[in-house]
């Protein structure tokens, strides 16, 4: 399945090892000191412990599918984490795998291949999606402590990129999308500045993002599009933010869109 976004995606391998860093210190950061018990808006059903706890397992456990270069879906998802007493020190103890996850991604040869959920069977699918994981999470435990956030715009478009990729496999965990369908629909997401764009048809049958249709006729007008910011596409698509802000300019028919956000819950 192509992009429709064509050049630039995804990025150097080197860029989502040192980026994985940097966003997992400033998520320690964000939660450091904060209370454990605090609600996070952007999901509802964790406090900020329950969020520190999953961004640093998630990590461990992408580290261990990565050492083992798994070939077929793990049976289960447990592994060693070393969890600190008390959950004051869960901060410290996500900044603490820092170092390991580090050295498993810079001991791993990203064109080697080995299962992934989603399209890319090889290891540089687990270093994209954990980047993604700890981004989104970043701004989740900055908004839940009163912060403000900011994402740098090539990560967040390529993010953009990563999702729409990959979502027609998220079934397993994600089991709306499954129904996802249409009558031939089209759903644009454009940048605004860039224009980089991606666009689904919704079918009978399923979703496909569309590609790129290079030097051949112009495609026709979406359904409905949606033109934003690439960090707030990214929040967008990820249930942080509302199509109807300020901040995306919308057209078309909207009710195909509030079919799309019904269904790609992630």
């Amino acid at each position: 399945m192509a992009t429709t976004s064509g050049a630039g995606h995804p990025l150097p391998y080197d860029t989502y090892r040192e980026a994985i860093e940097r966003e997992t210190h400033r998520f320690a950061e964000a939660v450091r000191g904060a209370d454990p018990a605090g609600a996070v808006p952007s999901c509802p059903d964790w406090t900020l412990a329950e969020l520190t706890r999953h961004v640093g397992a998630v990590q461990r456990w992408f580290s261990a599918l990565l050492t083992r270069r798994v070939q077929e879906p793990p049976r289960s998802r447990e592994v060693e984490l070393g969890l600190p007493e008390h959950e004051r020190d869960l901060a410290d103890w996500v900044a603490a795998g820092v170092p390991r996850v580090a050295a498993v991604l810079r001991d791993t040869d990203p064109g080697a291949a080995m299962w992934a959920w989603g399209e890319d069977q090889h290891a540089r699918f687990w270093a994209r999606r954990m980047l993604c994981e700890t981004l989104v999470h970043r701004v989740d435990a900055e908004q839940a402590v009163g912060r403000e956030s900011d994402v740098d715009p090539n990560l967040a478009a390529d993010a953009v990129d990563e999702f729409l990729v990959n979502l027609p496999y998220a079934g397993l965990f994600a089991p709306g999308v499954t129904k996802l369908r249409g009558d031939g629909e089209t759903v644009a997401f454009r940048c605004a500045g860039t224009g980089e764009e991606w666009r689904v048809r919704l079918d009978p049958d399923g979703f496909r993002l569309l590609p790129l249709t290079g030097g051949g006729p112009a495609p026709q007008p979406p359904t409905v599009a949606v033109v934003g910011a690439a960090a707030d596409l990214l929040l967008l698509l990820y249930g942080r933010r509302s199509y109807q802000e300020a901040a995306f300019d919308v057209s078309g028919e909207t009710a195909v869109l509030d079919r799309w956000f019904a269904h790609t819950a992630f």
